[in-house]
C-alpha cells in the first residue's frame, strides 16, 4: 500500500472511490466489485458510440465483451484516476500510459454510479493526472 492509497482510505470520497473501482475493473480486466456499484437503471454513453446503454445488464454484457476484446487484442489499456473541474474522473490510455485516448466522467448518487460518459471532450490531456492505476 502506498501513501496515496492510505490517504484515500483516510478521507473517503464516494465519487473518487467509485472511479477507483472503475479503474480497477479496466486495469484488471475483471468486472468484479464495479458490478455492485451500479443500479439496474444505469446509463453509459460514449462519444465513440451512437446509442446509449440504459441498463445494468446491458452494460455488464457490453463491458465484459470489451474487456475480453482488450485481453485478446494484446494492446494494454490503462485507467488512471484523474480530476477535471474539481471532480474525480478516469483517464484512459492505450498502448502505454501516456497515449491518452479518453476521459470517463461519472454521475454518482447514494454511493452508486448512475451514469458513465466516455468522452474525448474534455481532452484527456487537460485532465489532472494522479499516477494512480488501481489494479
Amino acid at each position: 500500500m502506498n501513501d496515496e492509497t492510505v490517504a484515500l482510505q483516510a478521507v473517503p470520497d464516494t465519487k473518487r472511490d467509485l472511479i477507483i473501482a472503475y479503474c480497477r475493473m479496466i486495469n484488471s480486466g475483471i468486472v468484479g466489485e464495479f458490478a455492485a456499484a451500479i443500479p439496474d437503471d444505469f446509463h453509459y454513453a460514449s462519444q465513440y458510440v451512437l446509442s446509449e446503454i440504459t441498463s445494468k445488464n446491458a452494460f455488464l454484457s457490453y463491458i465484459s465483451a470489451k474487456l475480453d476484446a482488450i485481453r485478446r487484442g494484446g494492446v494494454p489499456t490503462f485507467a488512471e484516476v484523474g480530476e477535471w473541474g474539481g471532480e474525480a474522473c478516469a483517464v484512459l490510455a492505450q498502448g502505454d500510459k501516456d497515449r491518452l485516448v479518453a476521459v470517463v466522467m461519472a454521475g454518482c448518487k447514494d454511493g452508486l454510479v448512475h451514469r458513465l460518459d466516455l468522452c474525448i471532450v474534455p481532452s484527456p490531456h487537460d485532465v489532472e493526472r494522479s499516477g494512480l492505476y488501481p489494479s
